[in-house]
């Protein structure tokens, strides 16, 4: 008889400094088969987790709920409950099952509730007993004692920008699949960080951050290992477990588990003066790319959705128009009164909008634009790994030679097809500004000539000493200065 394994998704990545809340009908929900149907062919954690299961042959797969969100300020009490509740519900209706695979992002915040992954986990783990339960984490998880303690293992990612959403959910599988077969026995050591990380050194392909990650990849790989990685934090989740830390899991070896971890945190510690972002201020930036020839990306970083900020920042906007910038920019924005008024002037109507500062009014003043608009649309797309997109209706909106792509809802502006689902090509442009601080390198790469982060407010800046932490652990780099290294005491 197939053994029957439980397939679980919960995401949201919180930005507690972001105004604006997530509600529950941010998420895009799937439940049972129709959980199975939206991931199928998809570059995500759970097609990895449910292709290695299908292919071992031995195991009935159980979907039960998947609910993700675009990034975004805390969850609403209501609604957090609301979604917990359903997932449970939907895990205690599933029946007897011989494990789970889950995949969690480790990030999300509540109104009032500061780990909602491990208050989920925790139910899930009374609802399922001593089965074996193994999670998959996004590297900007927050961790804390509760995930820790009620997953058999957990699996994070090995890539900035995350390029291995697949690969990670069946590492996740093959790990779940050795505990069912009784063939490992996990021993967890863990090493906290006190500190907080942004910047270049983070690019896993070459910088300091990437070596600490093929240690953790060795580990991994070597005869008693099961799951190694660095979990950074979110930098902007700010909750009282906020800080960076080395997970290493291995096969009936603390010894080993202690000594790796211990080994690669102190790596961390080292090199921690290099993870801080180099920002470049807005003047300089539009300076460069007004004398560069080729395309120019610019990291607004500030207000990345996919950090969870707003998405309503027009400074970089507002720099443009105030330099009188002419080459051909194209920016996005959310403002979903400014998408009312274009939908009801209609295609090529001028129109004079107020833009910006719709989510965020603290951090952003709207501008007055006489603009017409170009295009409308219903927002239904799909991002790079397949999954879709929630944007609302869409218009884009054309100022001279800046053309504007405005959503109802925040959406990831980081690869490319958020603009060419919308009739915008990013290679037909001088400038594009992207919203993200580096997973957007993974689609421009290749075809910019420069890219610069632009040091702008926001609720996910770079520059962390601008915003106003009050949770995450204290003291911690680098908000504070002289932090006692964690290994004085070792």
């Amino acid at each position: 008889m197939a053994r029957r394994i439980l397939i679980a998704e919960l995401k949201q990545e919180t930005a507690t400094f972001n105004p604006a809340p997530t509600v529950y009908e941010d998420f895009r929900i799937a439940v049972g088969v129709d959980m199975r149907e939206s991931y199928r062919g998809t570059k995500t954690e759970v097609a990895g987790a449910i292709d290695v299961l299908d292919n071992d042959g031995r195991f009935e797969i159980v979907p039960t709920m998947a609910a993700a969100s675009v990034s975004g300020g805390y969850i609403r009490s209501n609604d957090l409950d609301r979604l917990l509740n359903e997932m449970v519900d939907a895990i205690r209706d599933a029946g007897p099952v011989d494990g789970a695979c889950l995949c969690l992002h480790g990030a999300m915040a509540g109104e009032s509730e500061d780990d909602p992954e491990g208050r989920v986990l925790s139910e899930i783990r009374s609802a399922l007993g001593t089965v074996p339960i193994v999670v998959s984490l996004d590297l900007h998880a927050v961790i804390t004692d509760r995930l820790v303690d009620t997953a058999d293992v957990l699996v994070p990612y090995h890539t900035y920008p995350h390029t291995d959403h697949y690969e990670t959910g069946q590492r996740a599988a093959r790990n779940l699949i050795r505990l069912i077969d009784g063939d490992a026995r996990p021993t967890v050591a863990r090493v906290k960080l006190p500190m907080l990380v942004r910047g270049d050194e983070l690019l896993t392909a070459g910088g300091k951050f990437g070596e600490a990650i093929r240690m953790c990849q060795r580990t991994e790989q070597s005869n008693a290992g099961l799951s190694a990685g660095v979990i950074i934090g979110n930098a902007f989740t700010d909750v009282p477990a906020l800080q960076s830390n080395v997970l290493v899991t291995t096969d009936d070896d603390m010894a080993l588990a202690q000594r790796e971890a211990e080994h690669i945190g102190r790596f961390m510690w080292d090199h921690r003066e290099l993870f801080q972002a180099q920002l470049t201020s807005l003047g300089d930036a539009i300076r460069q790319a007004a004398s560069s020839d080729g395309l120019v990306v610019f990291s607004d970083a500030a207000d990345a959705t996919a950090s969870g900020a707003a998405g309503d920042s027009n400074a970089i906007l507002g720099g443009l128009i105030n330099a009188s910038f002419t080459k051909r920019t194209l920016i996005a924005i959310v403002d979903a009164p400014a998408v009312a008024e274009a939908y009801r002037a209609g295609v090529e109507a001028a129109i004079t909008v107020s833009l910006g500062g719709t989510r965020d009014p603290a951090r952003f003043t709207p501008l007055t634009l006489a603009v017409h608009v170009k295009s409308l649309h219903d927002g239904q797309f799909s991002y790079e790994d397949g999954t879709a997109a929630q944007a609302g209706r869409v218009c884009v909106l054309a100022m001279g030679t800046i053309h504007i792509l405005v959503t109802e809802r925040p959406v990831f502006v980081v690869g490319q097809r958020v603009f060419q689902s919308h009739g915008l090509n990013p290679v037909d442009y001088d400038l594009v500004v992207v919203k993200s601080p580096n997973g957007f390198r993974t689609w421009y790469e290749s075809i910019a000539g420069l890219i610069v982060s632009v040091d702008v407010p926001g609720s996910t800046s770079a520059n962390l000493k601008s915003l106003p932490f009050r949770n995450c652990v204290r003291p911690i780099f680098p908000l504070d200065d002289d932090v006692p290294s964690p290994f004085e005491s070792n």
